[in-house]
């Protein structure tokens, strides 16, 4: 495929369409477009509407605990370069983590939540749906269901709900109720597939309250801005740090929320590496990864058209993840846009190495990662020891690693 022309600024999509170059748009039901246009009128009204803003950024300070903190993560630095100095490499990148971990219930999701909570109520919506894989968007959702008093409906595949238990019982002592999907794979494609049915039954009062950046215009757009405060922090905080950019950025993509608020604000900042990692799962060889960027192809999956992973018939295939939050056979539109316009690549990382990720970070920074964000960080463990000392790296660390206990354990033969 022909690479796009590279625009003027990576930052100005979507169009009118909610179209990246081929990517977006919105393919749905006849019956769900007139409650997307209206969703889109009030997202215009918001988006630029001081006393919206100054609410969200009200509930992000004193609610969520922002702005996250921008940490060197020294013990991970000093390791890496001795990795560097044994093998007599380039001495080893100075290694920072963006401690999205550290927010009010353990993730990046509460930044979208707040922001799309906050549009539910001005549009007069009476409930409030959610789709979730990793349980940490439906704990983001319930949390923000109970703040302002709404009710709450969270679907969950089936799989995610075994792996994700200490989750599921968080979502229940918040109040919302945890609906499991057992069709396909259990996973986090099928209940997004049962979401968007549910919304289409009950268009008139609720808020379909998505977790990541893909879906129907102007959905993408939406979360984007309202995760881009990750890079907006970022960049602020490594120049009053370091005094300069980064040279690479790196983030966990499974729809792509964390990563593309980290990316935004820096696309156009040329000088910038952004890298987003994709789960390999067990290799790409086969059909256990979810890396639809290195071996999908373009299609049309909830809303939106993207890259996708797909059988020869274009029919859509399950892919695995060790990692319930990244286990999706697609990507938002957005990253797309940017893969195919070379801004920004994506590669993918194993389980086993984003298992061993986990456990050397816990144990050279005393921070047990989330499974999503130890894949980043596994990415960066290939990396940085070939680098500069005086060169700078940045990685998102999306959430913590409670959730992920019982999974690791179970995968190491041990038993909590």
């Amino acid at each position: 495929m022909n690479k796009p022309a590279i625009p003027n600024s990576f930052r100005t999509g979507p169009d009118e369409q909610g179209m990246f170059g081929i990517f977006g748009g919105r393919f749905v039901a006849e019956t769900l477009m007139p409650l997307i246009l209206d969703l889109e009128r009030h997202w215009n009204e918001v988006k630029d509407d001081g006393d919206f803003k100054a609410e969200l950024t009200d509930l992000s300070t004193h609610y969520a605990g922002r702005p996250s903190k921008l940490y060197f993560a020294e013990g991970l630095t000093r390791h890496l370069r001795e990795v560097s100095a044994a093998k007599g490499l380039g001495g080893g990148a100075k290694v920072y983590f963006k401690r999205e971990d550290l927010n009010h219930t353990g993730s990046h999701k509460i930044n979208n939540c707040l922001g799309q909570i906050l549009l539910a109520k001005r549009m007069g919506k009476k409930r409030i749906i959610a789709e979730t894989g990793a349980g940490q968007h439906g704990v983001a959702s319930a949390t923000v269901a109970a703040r302002f008093g709404f009710p709450c409906v969270v679907y969950m595949g089936a799989t995610d709900v075994a792996r994700q238990s200490p989750n599921v019982f968080r979502m229940k002592l918040l109040g919302a109720e945890v609906r499991p999907v057992t069709a396909g794979h259990g996973t986090l494609k099928d209940a997004m597939n049962e979401a968007l049915r549910d919304w289409v039954t009950n268009v008139e009062d609720t808020y379909y309250l998505i977790g990541t950046a893909a879906g129907p215009h102007p959905y993408p757009e939406l979360v984007r801005d309202f995760q881009s405060v990750i890079g907006i922090e970022a960049r602020a905080q490594i120049l009053e740090q370091e005094g300069r950019l980064p040279d690479t950025i790196i983030a966990a993509v499974g729809g792509g929320s964390n990563a593309i608020g980290l990316f935004h604000p820096f696309l156009d900042d040329r000088s910038v590496k952004i890298i987003g990692i994709e789960a390999g799962g067990r290799g790409l060889d086969g059909i256990e990864h979810c890396a639809s960027m290195n071996a999908g192809a373009p299609g049309v999956l909830h809303g939106n058209r993207t890259y996708l992973l797909q059988n020869a018939d274009g029919q859509i295939m399950d892919g695995h993840s060790i990692s319930a939050g990244l286990d999706y056979p697609g990507v938002g539109p957005e990253h797309s846009w940017l893969r195919d316009s070379g801004r920004v690549d994506y590669v993918p990382v194993l389980d086993d190495e984003a298992l061993e990720a986990f456990q050397l970070t816990t144990r050279v920074e005393g921070i047990i990662p989330a499974l999503e964000s130890a894949h980043a960080i596994a990415h960066a463990v290939k990396i940085v020891p070939a680098m500069d000392k005086d060169q700078i790296v940045i990685v998102n660390l999306s959430g913590r690693g409670d959730k992920d206990v019982h999974t690791v354990a179970n995968m190491l033969g041990m038993e909590i």
